[in-house]
């Protein structure tokens, strides 16, 4: 049987006497969902690809580093969305002799160009990550340039030819079309519009894939749609869906997006909105109301496409902290309990909450972000395919419920296998939180959390800390004593000796304790053969 253990949590300067506040109940979670394999994959914008990945004389031996990682906690290395806002700027030269041709206009994004070119190089990024599976997103939305037509069908074969069997997740065809209207479409377009227009397109698609491609098949022909930006725009996906979306049954995952708040939305903090699971909950239940309101049934899973912390590409000082790590670990592990079947961080070069940066810019230095270390703890909590997850209810006078977060993860023989507690309240190292040299004087607390109802095969429990100087920190970042930076070995894993690591907590009468400092989140694992 599964089973949620209740967390009872005891704050505190110190962890000398932790006293509970109460005491926890075991209760069922037979409903608990049942991930999908990958369930930390990853989104890339379309311009960026080539910097990620590198091409067939010069792979990105980093970038596969850090995916191997990841590939090495879940089974299976994450899936890779190509795709974004610059797929619908993206046309197609057969004569372009470079994989990218891109201009800026700095009134529309600094960020990436909006003016674009791709050659026949540009599919040569598909070939240098091995057990890699990417979907490849055609153009849709056109930029108002008549050849958006010519390049989704040529495209379509170039694609299909650099993918194969081997490599193919599925397809895309535009990214959030339900900002479309009254930018690069009438202000009146609507969901009978664009469910027309994107049957003709995908049908279109399907037909070149057979001419070019014919060993693909029929089986491995899906899309991920309608990679709307969120869940209340113009179009709207309920609509969508009863106007025949999925006509010819070929959707094979529901994908939306999610950005919790904006770069520059006033107000944004990193512990009123990131550090807060109040509101992460909030975000990621409209999308549970979505997929509810939809009846997709157990047969297309509904996924986040494309989400990260804050969109515009996230804010220095915010999305690439380690706050926004903590942030990671809970939207993730939190989209998991409540059904979402995948999801898939976005990221580009120069992208402030990119996970990690894959080539030097005159802007930003290669390098591991704080955000992968979220990636990976999450990763390491959540396992392999199969696993199932519930979130812990927590109790206590003590208890935030914005800052004390807690989960289970049950293995496919419904024994417990961890338990995740994360405490988010902040804690900056630098004084008042302003990144100088100054240092905060102030000690860093201690919160004291027991769990009741700890039923594992062992009653030794493995803890596993993600651990930085505080949640302002952007380096010096570790999981379990392992660092993934580029400096000591590419991003493959570095074990640090000034970490402490090998700690252990005993399982007493199915009760645990565990120490969490303030901005840290802690891992219990009783399976760590697994």
């Amino acid at each position: 049987m599964l089973r949620v253990i209740t967390l009872l949590a005891q704050a505190g300067p110190v962890m000398a006497n932790p006293m509970p506040s109460i005491v926890g109940k075991i209760t069922d979670a037979l409903n608990a969902p049942t991930l999908l394999d990958g369930f930390i994959s990853y989104s890339i914008e379309f311009s960026s690809f080539p910097d990620f990945a590198g091409n067939k004389s010069n792979p990105n031996e980093f970038s596969n580093n850090l995916l191997e990682n990841l590939g090495a906690l879940a089974g299976v290395k994450p899936y890779i969305r190509v795709g974004g806002n610059t797929q619908d700027f993206a046309i197609y030269n057969s004569d372009l002799k470079v994989a990218l041709n891109g201009t800026y206009n700095q009134s529309r994004s600094a960020d990436y160009p909006t003016t674009i070119e791709i050659g026949p190089s540009y599919f040569e990024s598909y070939g240098t990550w091995p057990n890699v599976k990417f979907s490849h997103g055609f153009n849709l939305g056109g930029n108002h340039d008549d050849r958006q037509w010519d390049t989704l069908l040529q495209t379509a074969a170039q694609a299909c030819k650099a993918l194969g069997k081997d490599k193919l997740y599925l397809w895309e065809y535009g990214n959030e079309p339900d900002l479309f209207s009254g930018a690069v479409r009438p202000s009146d377009w609507n969901e009978s519009d664009y469910v027309a227009e994107w049957l003709n397109g995908t049908r279109h698609v399907f037909n070149v894939l057979k001419e070019n491609c014919p060993e693909l098949g029929n089986e491995t022909f899906g899309w991920l749609a309608p990679s709307f930006a969120g869940t209340n725009n113009h179009l709207k996906a309920p609509r969508t869906w009863t106007s025949g979306l999925n006509g010819d049954n070929d959707i094979k995952f529901f994908s939306s997006h999610n950005y919790i708040s904006g770069a520059e939305t006033p107000g944004v903090t990193l512990q009123g909105t990131l550090m807060n699971h109040t509101n992460t909950a909030r975000s990621v239940g409209a999308h549970v109301a979505e997929n509810t309101s939809l009846s997709l049934g157990p047969g297309i899973p509904y996924i986040l496409g494309e989400t990260n912390s804050l969109y515009h590409q996230g804010r220095p000082g915010l999305s690439n902290s380690f706050g926004a790590a903590l942030w990671a670990i809970d939207f993730a592990v939190y989209s998991a309990t409540v059904g979402i079947g995948r999801v898939h961080f976005h990221m580009g070069t120069d992208y402030r909450y990119a996970s990690w940066q894959p080539v030097d810019t005159s802007k930003t230095t290669i390098g591991t972000k704080a955000p992968y270390y979220g990636n990976i703890a999450a990763a390491a909590f959540l396992g392999k395919a199969g696993t199932r997850v519930a979130q812990v209810p927590l109790a206590g006078a003590e208890v935030d419920p914005e800052t004390d977060v807690a989960y289970a993860a049950f293995g496919a023989d419904g024994k417990l296998s961890r338990i995740l507690a994360l405490n988010l309240r902040p804690y900056n190292y630098t004084l008042n939180g302003t990144g100088g040299a100054d240092l905060n004087p102030t000690p860093r607390p201690v919160r004291g959390y027991t769990f009741a109802g700890v039923h594992a095969e062992s009653t030794t429990g493995v803890v596993r800390r993600l651990r930085a100087n505080g949640s302002d920190a952007i380096t010096g970042i570790s999981w379990d004593g392992w660092s993934y930076n580029y400096e000591l070995d590419y991003g493959k894993p570095a074990k640090l000796d000034n970490v402490t690591t090998g700690e252990t907590v005993q399982v007493v009468n199915t009760t645990l304790n565990v120490p969490v400092v303030d901005s840290e989140a802690v891992i219990l694992d009783f399976a760590p053969q697994s």
